[in-house]
């Protein structure tokens, strides 16, 4: 009995080390491999979880980093694409934002101007519903240097503030190679736009037939610009008369986050 008894004492260690270690242990009692970058994932979501955003976002930032071949990467720039735009478009306090005390004097257009940020993203990242601020009110404001960057080659346009890249969209350009490259300024921003088709016709916001969608963010190059689409099926195709085009919700976000004479570089 003494034997039978260390036999099973012995079973039993061996069942502790075996969880103990690299893997994880299922119910049937079969290791399974739980890699370092799924565990990161696991502490990432745990983070998200207790709304530790910053936190959550610093090992995204990291697998992508140093795990750059796990199986779940694109998942993992996903999420970390989510999570920078929910931190742009709250008050979250961020490396690159500060906290302004509204002054006697001042307006929403006012403190848009002294900062360069859009009133759009300021309304947003405070939850304010109108224009009016208040004496005293504190606001989260965006301090990062916006700029948007267009791989024609790869039909992706790049979000970036300073040299971080928030997000990625899908879009499509030019047939026959005929969005310019360079880089452009946006000068005009325009919501619900009028269509001036170069045949003289003039097409309202709200036809069917407006190709330019919901919204149009205008270069200072006559005739190009960033806008919406009737056809979002043919997003990821070169298939515009020249202009970037993207889905409509897409196109609506950057028009919220993206101020007047913010840069795009267009690339072959």
């Amino acid at each position: 009995m003494k034997v039978l008894h260390a036999c099973f004492v012995g079973f039993v260690a061996g069942i502790v080390l075996l969880a103990a270690g690299c893997g994880q242990v299922d119910g049937k009692g079969i290791k399974m491999n739980v890699s370092p970058a799924d565990q990161m994932v696991a502490q990432a979501e745990a983070f998200e979880a207790e709304g530790k955003k910053l936190d959550a976002k610093g090992i995204y930032q990291q697998i992508i980093s140093e795990h750059s071949d796990y199986k779940d990467i694109e998942k993992v720039q996903i999420s970390l694409y989510r999570l920078n735009m929910e931190i742009l478009l709250s008050n979250i306090p961020a490396p690159q934002s500060v906290v302004y005390e509204v002054k006697s004097g001042d307006s929403l257009g006012k403190i848009s101007k002294e900062f360069n940020v859009s009133m759009d993203l300021i309304k947003a990242s405070n939850g304010m519903k109108s224009n009016t601020v208040r004496l005293g009110q504190q606001l989260r404001i965006w301090t990062g240097k916006f700029s948007v960057y267009v791989d024609k080659s790869q039909n992706v346009l790049m979000l970036k503030s300073d040299d971080e890249i928030l997000k990625t969209y899908d879009v499509s350009t030019g047939s026959n190679n005929s969005t310019p490259v360079g880089t452009f300024k946006i000068v005009n921003k325009i919501e619900n736009p009028v269509w001036y088709k170069d045949t003289g016709a003039v097409i309202p916001p709200d036809s069917p037939d407006n190709a330019l969608g919901s919204r149009w963010m205008g270069f200072d190059l006559k005739g190009y610009g960033i806008h919406g689409t009737i056809d979002p099926d043919k997003i990821g195709q070169q298939v515009t008369s020249g202009c970037v085009r993207m889905r409509n919700a897409e196109v609506e976000e950057l028009y919220k986050i993206v101020p007047r004479g913010t840069a795009v570089t267009i690339v072959d």
